[in-house]
């Protein structure tokens, strides 16, 4: 297996090391599945394998990129999770996606609890943050049960808007 990230109670998240490509296509070349991600159209093989190669780069420059979710009792990939920058933002940004036979398990909110626990302790992070169209209301629940609460909506290019999610720690008590 692939160098182990950080574990879930039933998921093992993993570094890509470039064999991802037909678990790539099974979860982002679904069209279904990908309404709610990018501009909603499911990604080509090539897209996938130009991913692969932003996630490197990635790993290098961050020391964190997207990751494999394998389910630890079949070891069978079953979605990706991360934290990116997409086109250079500063902010360290949650993104997941799973197989759709997969939804509604509870994998997705256990995922980012695990993304985000990683990202605080292995990479010192104080504020993460997740956005998601402001219909998409299974992807809101499972931000906030992770812990994220309500930020602003951003305005996109298209006239369109993005709900932003944030989390941070909580403050210590003194």
């Amino acid at each position: 297996m692939a160098s182990i990230v950080f574990t879930t109670e039933r998921l093992i998240a993993c570094r890509w090391v470039g064999a991802e490509v037909e678990d790539l296509l099974a979860v982002y070349g679904d069209a279904d599945a990908m309404r709610w991600v990018g501009d909603g159209i499911a990604i080509t093989r090539e897209q996938c394998e130009k991913w692969l190669e932003v996630t490197r780069a990635n790993y290098e420059k961050h020391g964190y990129g997207m990751f494999a979710l394998a389910e630890k009792e079949s070891g069978k990939v079953v979605g990706f999770c991360g934290l990116v920058h997409p086109d250079g933002q500063e902010e360290p940004e949650v993104k997941y996606a799973f197989l759709r036979s997969h939804w509604g398990r509870g994998l997705a909110t256990e995922a980012v609890l695990g993304l985000i626990n990683y990202g605080c302790t292995k990479h010192g992070l104080s504020r993460i943050i997740a956005t998601a169209a402001p219909a998409n209301v299974a992807s809101h629940r499972v931000l906030l049960k992770a812990g994220l609460v309500h930020g602003p909506l951003r305005d996109n290019g298209d006239g369109s808007q993005t709900q932003v999610f944030v989390w941070q720690p909580a403050p210590s008590a003194a």
